[in-house]
């Protein structure tokens, strides 16, 4: 009796720990998934800022009043207006992306856990299980 509740107590952890695994695979690729758009929108960031730049670097070179009042195009008071707008638009994609990625680390914390602790308990009830069919065999033997 002992033995076929240590046998089903192991099944149960068996079937919690491969949804577990099935679990943590499918929350590593939400990860990668979150790890990829954050380089998307990195790489669009890069892009809208590369973008302006060139525009008042055109706008520098053609302009002798522009040349004559700032050093560098930088100057350009609208410049770094342009330059805020475009990162304050991505910072809040990249804020959300970021929270996803991290609630995802979390869980995937959560799930490593509870199977390091099932795997554990397996190796606990194996050895439980397999003591006590080893009393079973030698019952009645020691005497």
């Amino acid at each position: 009796m002992a033995i076929a509740n240590l046998q089903e107590t192991l099944l149960m952890y068996t079937m919690r720990r491969n949804a577990l695994n099935l679990e943590i695979t499918e929350l590593q690729s939400r990860k990668n998934l979150a790890v990829m758009d954050q380089a998307d929108v990195q790489s669009l960031l890069s892009s809208e800022k590369h973008s302006v730049r060139d525009y008042f670097k055109n706008l520098y070179r053609n302009d002798e009043e522009l040349q004559a009042l700032y050093k560098d195009y930088t100057e350009i008071p609208d410049f770094e207006d342009e330059i805020d707008k475009i990162v304050a638009i991505y910072q809040d994609q990249l804020d959300e992306l970021t929270a996803w990625e991290t609630a995802v680390d979390s869980q995937i914390t959560t799930d490593s856990a509870e199977l390091d602790e099932i795997n554990a308990y397996m190796d606990s009830h194996k050895q439980m299980l397999q003591t006590n069919i080893q009393d079973d065999f030698k019952f009645g033997l020691d005497q």
